[in-house]
């Protein structure tokens, strides 16, 4: 992948300027900091997806237009998990602005804290949201992804003069071992990873399967284009946090986990945070964030089917 005049991580307006992102789970806290990072760098909309539409929009929203205030967000309300769900989102996206860069996955969700708690409902739940969200976004956004742009009326515009994309899945160090919470945790995180690693040979240039009834996509201009270049441009990678502090304490937080997206960080004691942990500390989402805009960038233009870890130096 070249630089151009419309695409390049050095734009002084910005690295993601003129980019139609996605983001699930944007209403929990990673998903809250990655939105606000994709407007800090020039996102000209961020569709900010949650299970219901909810009065965690309007603080989200508030900070994105008080700082970014040319970055569209659109509240949409989304079930991840389900798959004629995400293909209305991606028919969404190019009906509206008819290109679709940036797909953020965050919105996972913890599981029961042990084997004996964890019911067979709980375990395909967490499949469900860890792993099946995941792939819904490796099998149907890579199409819209390699569609090119004019540019648009809209602020924050640019035309999309090459295929590119960047699929991002938040999952968790639970990806690469256990104990790091319940069985569920763990089991729905190695199999986000393993979309990742699945994804490199997905996206290898080679065709990408449209759905078996093609009028699934009512957008016309995804079923013209060429399916043996789609692959080119699309990379998948895995950002898997360590102990963020996302400022829930023990006395709020959800035992069972159906509702968390992360352990809570008093969860260890500061002196054990000092002991095991790197840095010595809890990390914050914006360090989260920080990485899946990397990822989201041309500076990452290189890197794909990759797990950065992003834990202080825990592991």
């Amino acid at each position: 992948m070249t630089d151009s005049e419309y695409f390049s991580p050095y734009r002084p307006d910005g690295k993601l300027y003129g980019f139609i992102c996605v983001v699930t789970g944007a209403t929990q806290p990673l998903g809250k900091a990655i939105t606000l990072e994709l407007a800090a760098h020039g996102a000209a909309c961020i569709y900010a997806c949650s299970h219901s539409r909810s009065d965690d929009f309007v603080s989200l929203a508030s900070a994105v237009h008080a700082t970014h205030p040319n970055t569209k967000l659109i509240d949409y309300p989304l079930n991840s998990a389900d798959e004629q769900e995400t293909l209305s989102l991606i028919d969404e996206t190019l009906n509206a602005f008819g290109r679709l860069d940036v797909w953020v996955s965050s919105s996972g969700i913890l599981g029961p804290p042990s084997i004996d708690a964890t019911t067979p409902a709980d375990l395909l739940k967490c499949f469900e949201a860890n792993s099946m969200a995941p792939f819904f976004a490796l099998k149907y956004a890579p199409p819209a992804m390699g569609k090119l742009a004019s540019k648009g009326s809209y602020p924050n515009a640019a035309p999309k003069d090459q295929k590119y994309g960047s699929i991002i899945i938040v999952s968790s160090v639970a990806s690469t071992y256990g104990g790091c919470w319940g069985p569920c945790y763990t089991m729905s995180s190695h199999a986000a990873l393993g979309v990742v690693r699945a994804g490199v040979a997905v996206l290898k240039g080679k065709a990408i399967s449209m759905p078996r009834n093609p009028q699934q996509f009512q957008s016309k201009s995804i079923v013209k284009t060429p399916l043996n270049s789609i692959g080119s441009g699309v990379r998948i990678n895995c950002i898997s946090p360590g102990q963020i502090d996302v400022g829930v304490d023990l006395k709020s937080f959800d035992m069972r986990g159906m509702s968390s997206q992360l352990p809570p960080a008093s969860l260890q004691s500061i002196e054990a945070q000092k002991q095991h942990i790197g840095l010595e500390r809890a990390g914050l989402p914006i360090e989260v964030a920080r990485v899946a805009g990397f990822l989201a960038s041309g500076f990452s233009s290189y890197i794909t089917g990759s797990n950065l870890v992003v834990d202080g130096g825990a592991s």
